[in-house]
C-alpha cells in the first residue's frame, strides 16, 4: 500500500493546504450561513487529516486510493456535523469519524461472514456510539452504549467483537530497529511444535551449550509456556531483548540438532 506517494485519487498530496484555527472557524461560520464554497475549502484543507489516518491501515492490503476515498466520506460527515459551540478541536472530533468510516468499509469487505443479527446489533451500537460522541463530546463507555440501545452489555461486546477484522499471527506489533515482534510472539501454547521439539534429549544437550540466560529464556518460553512479555518482566529485560535472545538461541541450537 503506497500511502507516501504524491498523488492519491488524482490529488497532489504534496500541495495540500494547511488551515489555521482562525481560518477554520471562519470557514465553518460561512458554511453554516449556506456558503458551499466554504465547505469545499474545509474539505480540501483537511485532506492531510485523512492521509494521516489511512496510514494506520497500511497492513490491510487495501489500495490507498480506496481508503482515501472512504476516509474523505468520514471527513465530510465530520464537517457537516461539527458544532463550533463545543470546545473541541476539529481534528479531535474528525479523526474518530474518519477511522469509523474506514473500519465500516473494511468490515463490509471482510471475507469472514457474521450472522445478520449480530452485524445489525454491532452497526446499531456503532451508530449510537457516534451519536453519543457528538452529543457528549467524549467517547461513551460500553455500558452507556448498551443502556442507550436497551440491550445487555455483554451482547453488545459480543456483537462488536464478531465484526472485528482478523489479525495475522505474523503482523508486527513492535519494532525498535532490530528484529520485529509479531502477534505470534505474544501467544503461549504448550502444544506448539517448538515445545515438542525441545523435549528431546538431543535438544537438552544443545541447550547445555547455551549461556545461562538463554537457557532460562527457552525453558520459560517452551517448557513453562510463558509469553515473551512474562519472561521479560521476570528476568528484568525488555520484550525486544527477549525476542532477539530467543531467536539467536534457537538458531545456535539448530547447529547441534
Amino acid at each position: 500500500m503506497l500511502v507516501n506517494k504524491v498523488e492519491i485519487c488524482g490529488v497532489n498530496t504534496a500541495k495540500l493546504p494547511v488551515l489555521s484555527n482562525g481560518t477554520m472557524r471562519e470557514l465553518f461560520q460561512r458554511m453554516h450561513e449556506g456558503e458551499s464554497q466554504a465547505r469545499e475549502e474545509l474539505v480540501q484543507g483537511n485532506l492531510r487529516l485523512v492521509l494521516s489516518v489511512i496510514q494506520r491501515f497500511n497492513n490491510r492490503g487495501e489500495p490507498a486510493d480506496d481508503l482515501f476515498q472512504v476516509g474523505c466520506i468520514g471527513l465530510m460527515k465530520a464537517i457537516d456535523n461539527f458544532d463550533l459551540a463545543q470546545n473541541v478541536k476539529f481534528s479531535t472530533y474528525a479523526v474518530p469519524m474518519i477511522i469509523g468510516e474506514i473500519r465500516r468499509y473494511l468490515r463490509d469487505n471482510n471475507a469472514i461472514r457474521v450472522s445478520r443479527s449480530l452485524r445489525d446489533l454491532a452497526y446499531r451500537a456503532l451508530q449510537v456510539r457516534d451519536a453519543m460522541v457528538t452529543r457528549l463530546s467524549r467517547e461513551p463507555s460500553m455500558t452507556e452504549v448498551a443502556t442507550e440501545l436497551g440491550v445487555a452489555e455483554d451482547e453488545v461486546v459480543y456483537a462488536l467483537d464478531a465484526i472485528q477484522d482478523p489479525v495475522s499471527l505474523f503482523e508486527p506489533i513492535y519494532h525498535d530497529g532490530g528484529d520485529p515482534i509479531y502477534v505470534m510472539d505474544q501467544i503461549s501454547d504448550e502444544r506448539q511444535q517448538d515445545a515438542a521439539w525441545l523435549e528431546g534429549l538431543t535438544v537438552r544437550e544443545a541447550m547445555n551449550r547455551l549461556g545461562k540466560r538463554e537457557r532460562l529464556i527457552l525453558s520459560m518460553r517452551f517448557f513453562e509456556g510463558k509469553t515473551q512479555m512474562e519472561v521479560a518482566e521476570e528476568i528484568g529485560i525488555s520484550q525486544a531483548q527477549v525476542s532477539r535472545l530467543e531467536k539467536a538461541a534457537l538458531q545456535h541450537m539448530r547447529k547441534y540438532v
